[in-house]
């Protein structure tokens, strides 16, 4: 046997000096398209980080406009909208987590008791649909329910003797409209994330549960909702990553960038591109570098908690 052992690791020495063999060259052709794009558009703009410590000019240049050191940073901080931003921005990731991840995982749960092939397919299709549409579109047909004079729903108010609505200059009811869009345009893609999980559950359990006189609820919440636990995590892990990065288009074309409700709907975001528009470059960079380092502290943060209460669904 010591001798079967001695062999086997002069096998694995010398197959380790003859380099990579041709499957990992093919894998490594694969990857290659999604390397370069990561490099190009994600690496190589990192130079772009200097931005935010500089007052930067167009005439100048890069490296040759002068350094301000945090005054970039202390400006976005010290003025009025800051608290505004932050707040919607992370109160809207919440709130989108939280009833995004409910809806998505009832969804599954409802097409985990589908029997039929052929009706899973539709409604699965069906609740896809949305996430493919762009904003543009989305605000759109948004725009036909809300339009103050000629919008589908004041036509109905009216029709009920209710009082029409202008819709863009009431700020109230902007949370839920913004909630309710984005989750019908999310919520099919997002459980197809948990129903394929649903389906590498083992069909035995199902069978001796039901077998022991356990109704369909009770099969829910006794074997699906734990079986999916894991990848609501992950999920959930990535998505407080994004906490302080909002859907620009969700938050541009929806409220069709209106003023009058930039105090619900306006985010760090859409704040930095009208910044752009205006040529305050250093502090929208300075405001891009804060969201960035944050989401990379969240999701750290919140991986090392999952790690510690159960490692097994912790990310790494």
């Amino acid at each position: 046997m010591q001798h079967i052992d001695m062999n086997s690791q002069k096998k694995i020495k010398h197959n380790r000096k003859k380099g990579p063999n041709k499957c990992d060259i093919e894998m490594l052709i694969l990857a290659l398209p999604a390397l370069l794009f990561f490099v190009i558009f994600h690496y190589i703009p990192m130079m772009g980080v200097v931005i935010a410590f500089k007052d930067y000019s167009y005439n100048l240049g890069l490296f040759g406009s002068k350094w301000v050191g945090l005054r970039n940073f202390e400006f976005f901080f010290t003025s009025q909208d800051a608290w505004m931003l932050t707040r919607n921005t992370v109160g809207y990731a919440v709130l989108f987590l939280v009833v995004g991840t409910f809806a998505s995982v009832f969804v599954a749960l409802l097409l985990n008791e589908i029997k039929s092939k052929a009706a899973i397919k539709i409604y699965q299709t069906s609740m896809i649909l949305p996430y493919f549409l762009s904003w543009v579109i989305v605000g759109y047909i948004t725009y036909v329910l809300f339009n103050p004079k000629l919008g589908v729903l004041n036509h109905m108010l009216a029709a009920l003797g209710m009082r029409e609505i202008d819709w863009y200059s009431e700020t109230k009811y902007w949370p839920f409209i913004l909630t309710i869009v984005n989750t019908w345009k999310a919520v099919g893609m997002n459980s197809i994330f948990y129903y394929s999980s649903l389906l590498s559950v083992d069909p035995a359990l199902y069978e001796a549960a039901e077998i022991d006189g356990a109704t369909r609820f009770q099969r829910m919440l006794s074997i699906s909702l734990p079986s999916l636990t894991p990848t609501i995590t992950v999920l959930t892990i990535l998505a407080v990553g994004n906490i302080f990065r909002g859907d620009f288009g969700l938050f541009f074309q929806i409220p069709r960038n209106v003023g009058v409700l930039y105090p619900v709907t306006d985010i760090i975001d859409t704040y930095v591109y009208r910044g752009l528009r205006f040529g305050d470059v250093g502090i929208t960079a300075a405001v891009g570098l804060f969201q960035s380092v944050v989401g990379m502290v969240t999701v750290i943060a919140t991986n090392m908690i999952v790690n510690k209460i159960n490692p097994e669904n912790a990310m790494f």
